[in-house]
């Protein structure tokens, strides 16, 4: 099997992209702008969503699933989230299709079925939700009311890339309302920290916790906090949000409920989102120029066993000393495949582990069921042992933690090589061009100037650092007074 993948030194965009497909992550479809995503990019995305919808439940939360559809009023009650949105968003005005006299076999619009109202496709779910959300409040014991949804929304966005920009894409969205302000607050940064916990943790990706700017705010929010991570050519990838709407939305939709003295008061509402942009994220944090490299808490084959015969009967003596080894491997929660197609070569087979990022490799042959020891590959570092069969089961499940830890690591030293405190203008177009990654810079506060350092550069505040120290100084481009450093860097 035959990589021939671009390098990440070569161009890596083009890398990237080569990778998702030849992979089996995901394709281009037949629609513009939207993506297929395969079996092996979906087994991933499961895995994500599994440990994510875990912990939201652990965390007092439900699932729930409301319409596709919006209609244009509803959209339009909260007005900046309508503007926010409105250039992304797709129109269904009506609802049949008839046959073209002039055209056998063609359709057109049937001009007698156009709609009263036209409707959004939800490119999110905040106006469609919280008219619901006033029938279900009506009370102080109603609150707070915790829901999630799983589902598809979409933005019609004219430059698309496979996960990380797409028209319409899979995500969860979770939506929730409190009795009072310091309630929501606690919602939105614990779901950060939640975020932050699995991006961390399964992901092996390190991030920062931040708040966005006023002009990178959520449309419509008050707050919204983030978590920021740098991928390897120094670009940052926004991870995850989550949203303090304050009264918004509530007072959008008239959403209130009776406190304990009986007086009606306006819900203040949270909501909060990751997208399979995270698979993404994924890709472009840990892999190398071989292929994928999966971190072993997200994949969906954690070890691949590969046997090496030359007869029937040496598969038949190999295929009933791995069955045993599967058996308990199995029983310690690893995913294994055995690989016995007799359609493709071992050397085939490796090739083609190592471009989808399987952690942990095994090849068995005649040599080693005489030996009693079995060849292990570990992806992450490309490096091979030999493990005797009776400390096999206990070496393979000590190795993936090691590749797990080694992975966050790994990242983690990269991102913390690559934030670079500046004190001018020319030192930050200088770290921007060449280094990369984050850049440390003082800002003076004002949408202006942000404006005007991401006009000349590119460059966006991806975030304020929840952990900013309190600084004076002097902004890099206006040279008015700061009190603390911001993070700049070019981002996805």
């Amino acid at each position: 099997m035959s990589k021939n993948l671009t390098t990440r030194a070569e161009d890596y965009s083009k890398w990237y992209n080569e990778l998702v497909v030849k992979a089996d992550l995901a394709e281009n479809s037949g629609v513009r702008g939207c993506m297929v995503i395969k079996p092996y990019g979906y087994a991933i995305w499961e895995k994500m969503q599994a440990e994510l919808d875990r912990m939201f439940k652990e965390t007092g939360h439900s699932n729930a699933y409301f319409p596709l559809f919006v209609p244009k009023s509803m959209f339009e009650a909260e007005e900046k989230n309508a503007e926010g949105f409105a250039k992304e968003c797709a129109i269904v005005t009506h609802y049949r299709l008839k046959n073209d006299p002039d055209k056998a076999g063609k359709l057109m619009v049937d001009p007698n079925a156009k709609l009263e109202e036209e409707l959004i496709v939800r490119p999110t779910s905040e106006a469609i939700i919280w008219s619901t959300y006033k029938s279900w409040v009506q009370s102080y014991r109603d609150l707070p009311l915790l829901i999630n949804q799983w589902a598809n929304v979409v933005r019609w966005e004219m430059r698309t890339r496979l996960f990380l920009r797409t028209a319409e894409f899979l995500w969860q969205e979770g939506h929730t309302a409190h009795a009072t302000k310091a309630e929501a607050i606690e919602e939105s940064e614990k779901m950060m920290n939640v975020y932050a916990n699995f991006v961390e943790n399964f992901m092996a990706i390190p991030v920062i916790k931040g708040l966005k700017t006023e002009s990178e705010r959520f449309a419509g929010a008050e707050e919204t906090y983030c978590i920021e991570a740098l991928m390897q050519d120094g670009k940052a990838l926004q991870a995850g949000t989550s949203h303090f709407l304050g009264q918004n939305f509530a007072k959008a939709f008239d959403v209130k409920f009776a406190n304990a003295e009986g007086k009606q008061e306006h819900v203040w509402g949270t909501s909060w989102g990751v997208s399979t942009r995270l698979m993404g994220a994924l890709v472009m944090t840990h892999s190398d120029d071989q292929g994928l490299v999966l971190p072993p808490n997200l994949a969906p084959i954690q070890v691949v066993i590969v046997p090496i015969y030359k007869s029937d009967e040496q598969l038949a003596e190999i295929s009933a000393n791995v069955n045993a080894l599967v058996t308990q491997l199995r029983k310690r929660s690893v995913s294994v495949k055995f690989d016995d197609r007799d359609t493709h070569k071992p050397g085939f087979k490796f090739n083609e582990y190592e471009l989808k990022g399987v952690p942990v490799r095994i090849a068995i042959g005649p040599n080693d069921l005489a030996n009693g020891t079995y060849e292990v590959a570990r992806r992450d570092n490309l490096t091979k042992e030999v493990v005797g069969k009776e400390v096999i089961v206990d070496y393979v499940s000590d190795l993936l933690e090691q590749i797990q830890k080694n992975l966050f690591d790994r990242a983690l030293n990269y991102r913390n090589t690559h934030i670079t405190e500046v004190e001018n203008f020319d030192q930050f177009k200088e770290v921007l061009e060449g280094k990369g990654g984050f850049i440390s810079a003082h800002w003076d506060g004002t949408a202006e100037t942000e404006e005007k350092i991401k006009e000349l550069t590119k460059a966006t505040i991806r975030c304020i650092p929840l952990d900013q120290k309190k600084e004076e100084g002097v902004c890099v481009f206006s040279g008015a007074k700061s009190s603390g450093r911001v993070l700049f860097a070019k981002a996805y």
